[in-house]
């Protein structure tokens, strides 16, 4: 079968959380004021309580609440694609899966986070959220969920991605966010990194700091994130847990999962129910696959690091290529962030789960091929795990080997044209970071002693 369909009544009603099963210990985060495991007042400064709830909870599963249920019921469950006309064009014996969640409001996994994060912010009394975004899948889908709830929201977008994509920000607009360029002259954080670097093109981790320190500072404002922390990852398992019912309808089961990486939440979402079986016994190699312009995995350091380049986030234990590292301006696919999700760190640093790269031209050379093949045009954070899928489908042609191949398509690329439209006129470059600037980066991590 060619498409895999599950009914409503077969949506998850419950995320999984591996902090019940890792077999390993997680270092606790640290406040950057008192140098001390984070305190839950700080953290209520800016999360409602029942977010902060599962942030820290060992609890393996938890319950999604009926009007969170309805609003994701909108889109969900998502279809899982059996990519025929890919495994055909590549001439490759593996069974390639992937699991679409294109068809959301926003074109992409998000909202499986924004829905459940706005929900709980206005449930405990909060009408304004501010929250910062890269390519604009995250803006957006907070952008529609608050619009869900009747909440406020501002925007702080990577000053590179709101030139490049006009239309995110209008798509954010239609739903009644206030989209700002970051860095701005709206906060200290801001104000600050244009006066030493005007023409900055901006990075996750500024935009970061500049919603976080609004957000600090007004009683009637809290703080969203997209990705990173554990309570975003444990909303995107709804991904993985409807996989694992479609595979079991076509009587399959995957031999490598793959997702791309940024701060976590797409990769995560596809992986780690599967983890939990793996950690039972299971056969599976999980990929995260992330771009040559930033290396977080591959060639970050796993350390304690700052969340954000003005230092207010807690620091956490990660791969990171420190907190005031810059992507470069020609970097077009997305994948911005500094660090990574501490889960998927520690699993990484515990080996089990691997990492890899691809370039920039790779990806969108992907792009052409899965949807000239598959028919979907996909946004270039996704096509990070086509490369990756496409590399690893040819190695089994060499093989002989029929495996079978899942990987989460986390978004279609209908707001990205300027990126395509750059590769097809050949003025799209490669940058891979270098090592000496990743160094110099490192070299301000801080000091903890716990």
């Amino acid at each position: 079968m060619d498409k895999i369909l599950l009914s409503q009544k077969d949506m998850p009603k419950q995320w999984y959380n591996i902090l019940a099963d890792l077999p390993f210990p997680m270092a606790p985060p640290v406040s950057p004021v008192t140098g001390q495991p984070v305190t839950p007042d700080e953290m209520l400064r800016i999360f409602p309580g029942p977010l902060l709830e599962q942030e820290m909870s060992p609890q393996r599963f938890f319950e999604i609440p009926e009007p969170v249920m309805e609003i994701l019921s909108l889109w969900r469950p998502t279809p899982l694609i059996r990519a025929h006309r890919l495994e055909k064009a590549l001439g490759t014996p593996a069974r390639i899966y992937y699991k679409y969640e294109g068809v959301s409001p926003a074109g992409s996994h998000k909202p499986n986070t924004a829905v459940p994060q706005a929900y709980y912010n206005k449930i405990s009394g909060i009408n304004r959220l501010t929250t910062e975004t890269g390519a604009g899948q995250w803006g957006s889908s907070l952008a529609f969920a608050c619009q869900q709830f009747g909440m406020d929201l501002r925007v702080y977008m990577v000053r590179i991605s709101f030139t490049q994509k006009p239309y995110r920000r209008t798509f954010m607009r239609l739903f009644g966010a206030e989209v700002v360029a970051s860095p701005s002259e709206l906060t200290q954080a801001g104000r600050d990194m244009l006066a030493a670097h005007p023409d900055t093109p901006g990075s996750l981790g500024l935009a970061i700091s500049e919603a976080v320190e609004e957000a600090a500072g007004r009683p009637d404002t809290n703080y969203a994130l997209g990705s990173v922390l554990n309570h975003v990852l444990l909303h995107q398992t709804i991904i993985g847990q409807e996989a694992m019912k479609q595979l079991a309808l076509a009587n399959d089961y995957p031999d490598f999962i793959y997702g791309c990486h940024g701060g976590g939440s797409n990769f995560g979402g596809i992986a780690l129910p599967f983890l939990r079986e793996k950690f039972a016994g299971k056969d599976v190699t999980a990929i995260a696959v992330e771009p040559a312009s930033c290396p977080t995995l591959t060639k970050g350091t796993f350390a304690f690091d700052y969340g954000d380049t003005a230092k207010l986030t807690p620091i956490m234990q990660m791969y990171t290529l420190g907190h005031d590292f810059m992507p470069p301006a020609v970097h077009a696919g997305g994948l911005r962030y500094h660090g990574a999700a501490p889960i998927v760190s520690a699993l990484l640093n515990h080996g089990v789960i691997g990492a890899e790269t691809v370039d920039q031209s790779d990806i969108f050379k992907a792009a052409l091929v899965f949807a000239r093949t598959e028919g979907i045009i996909p946004a270039p954070e996704s096509c990070h795990a086509i490369a990756a899928v496409i590399r690893k489908a040819a190695q089994l042609k060499e093989e002989g080997a029929s495996k079978t191949i899942l990987f989460n398509l986390s978004g279609h690329g209908h707001f990205d044209m300027g990126a395509y439209e750059a590769y097809l006129d050949n003025t799209l470059e490669d940058f891979a970071y270098p090592a000496e600037a990743i160094e110099e980066s490192l070299k301000h991590l801080p000091e903890v002693n716990l």
